[in-house]
Parts: structure tokens; sequence; C-alpha cells
């Protein structure tokens, strides 16, 4: 089975899942679902979210954009739905597809309707999914705001939990253990292959496994399951943390998720012990370490912090290949 014929489910939010459904483009799957994370609670997706009550649309509007087709059309689209309204008024910062999305969520009276309008306007082929049906809230135990770096304190909201200054040590979800989105499960249900991460650690990626119906979907799918780590830490929530770590957090979480690969990208500084204490903390999940070339170049051959589309897209179908051999 090649990739031409396979349906792939990439859950995460943001900048990372940009990337990932670009990458998954790039491996011509019979479909793409984008499940995305739906705590957003600054910015225009914030004010949005507080004025009308709805799902923060803006890592939907990312990944509708990313899932446009490269047509003039679609490429018209995709800048549309991101160009943001400058000046001081009223409209200044929002983003043009968060606007579109809260207003066709308003007309057709529900959400999930908007973003299949939008993705008809787009002419993309995938479909984007809120992870629930529901605005959800990010709250964090973190370390280090006290004299006493024992204490832990309470921090909540995605956009406090990304740029706290202290040490995020564990977050959870408001209301806790939600219900997931059906279409979300059917679409992992019939995912042949599943991505997860990259992203905010405790933002983008960690929300999705504190649903238990969707690490539990996750984990009883026969399809190829990758998660797909970060290049670096990232200042805030993840400063200081290793490879490793993010394995363990990600583990801490969510004990009962399994996933079959972990890809790291190979150019990063690493030790052979290192690599060892990587692929201890990825079977804890029942998945094997990947080292791959995976990482955006600049032209001027500075390394960018940022996943290569088609490099990933090389990987996963690399995978997916080994996956059905093996079988």
């Amino acid at each position: 089975m090649s990739t031409s014929s396979v349906n792939i489910a990439c859950l995460g939010g943001g900048h990372g899942l940009f990337q990932t459904l670009l990458a998954a483009r790039q491996c011509d799957p019979t479909n793409i679902s984008a499940i995305v994370t739906v705590a957003d609670d600054g910015g225009s997706s914030g004010r949005l979210r507080r004025e009308l009550d709805i799902i923060p649309p803006g890592d939907l509007r990312m990944a509708l954009s990313a899932l446009s087709p490269e047509d003039d059309n679609g490429q018209l689209w995709a800048t549309t739905l991101q160009h943001r309204f400058g000046g001081t008024g009223a409209l200044a910062g929002h983003a043009v597809g968060n606007l579109l999305i809260a207003g066709l969520a308003e007309v057709l009276g529900d959400m999930q309707a908007a973003l299949d309008q939008v993705t008809t306007l787009t002419g993309s082929r995938g479909r984007v999914l809120p992870m629930v049906n529901q605005p959800l809230n990010i709250e964090a135990e973190v370390a280090g705001l006290d004299d006493d770096p024992r204490v832990m304190r309470p921090v909540r909201g995605q956009v406090a939990v990304a740029t706290t200054p202290g040490q995020v040590r564990r977050v959870h979800l408001l209301p806790d253990a939600p219900q997931a989105n059906p279409r979300a499960l059917q679409a992992l249900n019939e995912a042949d292959i599943i991505t997860l991460g990259p992203g905010s650690w405790f933002s983008s990626v960690l929300p999705h496994v504190l649903v238990p119906q969707i690490v539990d979907a996750i984990s009883r799918s026969d399809a190829l399951r990758v998660l797909v780590l970060n290049l670096s830490a990232e200042p805030g929530e993840t400063s200081g943390f290793s490879v490793e770590r993010h394995l363990h957090v990600l583990a801490q979480h969510a004990p009962k998720l399994r996933v079959d690969r972990v890809v790291v990208n190979a150019y990063m500084q690493l030790s052979g012990s290192e690599r060892n204490h990587i692929q201890r903390a990825a079977a804890q999940l029942g998945a094997e370490v990947v080292f791959d070339d995976v990482c955006m170049v600049a032209s001027d051959g500075l390394e960018l912090n940022r996943h290569d589309p088609a490099k990933l897209a090389r990987v996963i179908r690399s995978l997916h290949d080994e996956w059905v051999t093996a079988r």
C-alpha cells in the first residue's frame, strides 16, 4: 500500500501542525484529517473566543491554510486566511480567516459546518476537525515562581503557560477529560498513518493526550503511529528540556499512549549515550526512534528551527513502506 492510497490523521496545533500538514500533502494521500487543539486564549482567537463564546479559530485557520492547494486560487485563499488587519481600530490584529470562520459558524449554526465550508472555498482535499467540540483551558503546575523552587503555582491559560518564566511540571485541561469530537475519533479509526507533533509541547501536543478517548483511539489503532519531536526546546514552557525529557513528560501525562516511531532530527548534537537514553524513553511508549534529517535549511545553509515538509514527507513515506512490508 503506497501513501497515495492511505488516510493520514495529523494531531497538533499552531506552526508545528502547519508544517506536518504540508508534509502530509506531499505524501499525496487519499485524505488528510487535521485534528486541532482548541485551548488558545491569546490574540485574535482569544478575543473572538471571549466575545462570541466559540472554539478559538486560530489553529483551525492555520490548518485550513496549510491544506489549501498549490494552484493560484488555493494560494490566494491561503494568503487571505492568514492575512491580519493592521491599524489601531477594532479589527487590528484579527486574522481574516478567524473572522470568516466565526461568521460562518454563526450563519450555519455549527463550527464544523463552517470549517467544511471554508474547505470548499479553498478547494482543499483534507478536513479540519476540532479535537473536542468546546473551548478548553490549560492549567499548569509551575515551579520557580517563588523563592522556594519546590513550591508549585497554578498558571492558567495557553498564553500564560507558553510564556511563564517558571518551569512547567504538569498540565491538565479544564474541564478535565473532555469528550472527544466524534468526527476526530472516526478519522483516527480510519487512518493508516497517525502523526502527533511537533509543536509547543505543553500547549499544542499534550492537550491531545489529555483526552482519554483520543489516547484510546491512537493506542488501539492498527495505523503507523508517528511522534514527531521538536527540533529544539522552546523558550518558556520547555526551556532546558532534552529530547529524552520531552518523551518522559509525554509518557507521564499519558501512560496508556502507544506509538510506533519517534522521529528525531539526526543533526542534533547528541552523544551515543544520549541516543541510548532517548531509545529507552521511547520504549516507554512502545516506540522505536528514527534519527533522520528533517530540518529546514535556509539558502545560506543556516539550519532553521522548523521542520522541512519535503524531508518530513520522505521520512513518513519511508516509514510507511517499511511498516507495510513488515506486516
